[in-house]
């Protein structure tokens, strides 16, 4: 039978159990890649709801029922952002692909590249930041310019916004198993540091 003063011991001598982080996707960067030369003009003139920017080289295009923004390019190449889940991605690249339609007659499936990931978790404790600036490595911290501290991991490859009140965001990720692994090292990067505020 497990000891019932375990865990209060283990929490009184400064050494926290590892608890399991739930993280939370917030926003999903895919390429999108088409194999074919687009005319923007004639997709502009064409398609509903196709917007031209000035001094911008692509179109932009909204899904607005599911979030999600295209930016396109005449080189075939889209940049996808907005969804939290590869099967919004998909929906949102059918709904523009169909609209396209009635300009290009599409041969080629289009490949979908996921290429950046933005999540975001809760650590359980307080960060004692000033603390941490000082003792890691591979981070940046000016409090007067932002208040949270950039933290950069090489493995999984990943830049890590830390907040005093222990809510972190997860960048550079490709999947959700990068980003909970991201968070997790980084979570016990800061125990290894006693950097936790009481």
């Amino acid at each position: 039978m497990a000891n019932p003063l375990f865990i209060p011991l283990i929490c009184l001598s400064g050494v926290y159990p590892v608890s399991t982080m739930d993280v939370k996707v917030e926003n999903i960067v895919a390429v999108i890649t088409l194999d074919a030369a687009l005319d923007q003009e004639r997709i502009a003139k064409k398609v509903p709801g196709m917007v031209k920017p000035k001094r911008f080289p692509g179109l932009v295009y909204r899904v607005k029922d599911l979030k999600v923004a295209f930016l396109i390019f005449r080189t075939g190449k889209f940049i996808c952002s907005g969804a939290r889940n590869k099967t919004t991605i998909d929906k949102a690249l059918q709904h523009l692909l169909k609209k396209l339609s009635k300009v290009y007659r599409i041969k080629n499936k289009p490949r979908v590249e996921v290429v950046n990931m933005v999540s975001s978790a809760d650590l359980g404790f307080r960060v004692h930041l000033d603390k941490l600036a000082v003792e890691s490595w591979n981070v940046e911290y000016e409090p007067e310019q932002f208040p949270g501290l950039v933290y950069r991991l090489d493995d999984p490859q990943a830049v890590m916004l830390i907040f005093r009140s222990g809510k972190i965001i997860i960048a550079g990720t490709k999947n959700r198993k990068q980003a909970k692994q991201a968070a997790e090292k980084t979570q016990e990067m800061i125990r290894g540091l006693n950097a936790i505020l009481e």
